[in-house]
């Protein structure tokens, strides 16, 4: 709370100076007008009297103004009881003929300076309805409304509340900058720590994989488990570093792409981008474009299970330590395009129909059925002897689609 209330400070202190320095001429300004006229009007000593007050008010309260800290609520209303007093008192202080005549008001202008602290303080609509209280007692003073008094409490209402929302713009800029720059000493410090994981425990484990696989035995199998926290480190700190990404929330994320589990209802988008570097390995690599692509929750949760599956056909029906690369695009239009590629033998013509007609139907199902629901499409193009490659299309996603 005290570092907004110096953000606030740092916006209206300027505003709040000339407020300061505004009292002040303002009533040397109402005393010279009522100076002159002293000898015409109904009872000086009363209006002398108010003007003792008002002087001894502004000087007391000299620095009451000068931050938003100090001018408090109370003391404006305090601040603009006087200002209506003064107004009021200047029917038994005048004649009513100056009064027909237009003599302005005891305090004069010093009332806008009221206003104008409402204004700075609260917004515009403080601003508003305290002009509308000097306006109201302004008319009451003047026993009608007249076109010089009504230009002047249309002006003091249009300068108020003018003020008032210059201010609340500048506190929510300021909160908006302040935010910003939390925000990039947020992301290089996320950067720094990704520079030295990177440089440190991410270069620790590569080297426990190659080692592991060289010696062999259960040293191959520590390298292999080395290679994947591997995998999984290095997605956690490019998921932090990637800029302007739509993330889902930690225990989402935790979930994998085939959780299973509801979205939370906050998150409308999902990085596909994420989701597909949480299937890398040590024998998967995931290339992605630079940009984000983000889909509804629904969508990019299915598509990231249909490639989950393609991925496992790979395992099953390949080999365990087999290579397979995923492709992610999005093509002008918006349509995302997933590729999976393996480096095994190839799919014999006519299989993957007798599979489905064996009752086999992990393709149909997991891969296929996902897309179609979508309303996308998934194809197979297998050479034998050079490997298959699954392409998954996936249309523009205009909203989320329902789990």
């Amino acid at each position: 709370m005290a570092g907004q209330g110096k953000r606030r400070m740092s916006v209206e202190q300027p505003l709040w100076q000339a407020l300061t320095y505004f009292r002040v001429l303002t009533l040397a300004y109402a005393v010279a007008q009522f100076v002159p006229r002293h000898d015409d009007v109904a009872r000086p000593a009363l209006g002398w009297a108010y003007f003792a007050v008002l002087t001894l008010w502004t000087l007391v309260t000299f620095r009451r103004v000068s931050s938003a800290e100090r001018c408090t609520y109370p003391f404006l209303a305090a601040d603009i009881t006087l200002t209506l007093t003064g107004i009021l008192l200047t029917i038994p202080v005048e004649t009513q003929a100056r009064i027909d005549d237009g003599a302005s008001t005891l305090p004069s202008i010093w009332a806008a300076g009221s206003v104008l602290g409402f204004a700075v303080k609260g917004g515009w609509r403080w601003g508003a309805a305290s002009s509308a209280a000097v306006g109201l007692s302004n008319i009451v003073q003047r026993g009608e409304v007249v076109q010089d008094n009504f230009h002047n409490i249309v002006l003091l209402m249009v300068a108020s509340t003018a003020i008032g929302y210059i201010v609340e713009v500048a506190r929510i800029s300021e909160r908006t900058l302040a935010r910003a720059l939390q925000i990039e000493a947020a992301t290089r410090e996320r950067e720094r720590l990704a520079r030295d994981i990177h440089d440190s425990v991410l270069q620790v484990l590569a080297l426990v994989q190659r080692r592991g696989a060289a010696i062999g035995g259960e040293a191959k199998d520590l390298g292999r488990l080395a290679g994947e926290q591997e995998a999984a480190l290095r997605t956690l700190v490019m998921g932090a570093t990637l800029p302007g990404q739509r993330t889902a929330p930690p225990a989402e994320r935790a979930a994998g792409p085939a959780g299973g589990g509801p979205v939370g209802e906050e998150a409308e988008e999902l990085s596909l981008r994420l989701l597909l570097l949480s299937l890398a390995g040590p024998n998967v690599s995931v290339a992605e474009p630079g940009t984000p692509v983000a889909l509804p929750a629904h969508a990019a949760r299915e598509l990231a299970a249909a490639v989950a599956a393609a991925l496992d056909n790979v395992r099953a029906h390949v080999d365990a330590e087999a290579r397979a690369w995923v492709l992610l695009e999005e093509e002008p239009d918006g349509t995302v395009v997933v590729t999976v590629r393996d480096e095994g033998p190839g799919i014999p013509r006519g299989r993957l129909a007798a599979a489905e007609a064996e009752g086999r139907l992990g393709v149909a199902q997991s891969i296929r059925g996902r897309l179609r629901d979508l309303g996308g499409t998934a194809e197979w193009v297998s050479t034998p002897g050079q490997g298959t490659e699954v392409e998954l299309r996936l249309p523009p996603q205009t909203a989320p689609l329902p789990g």
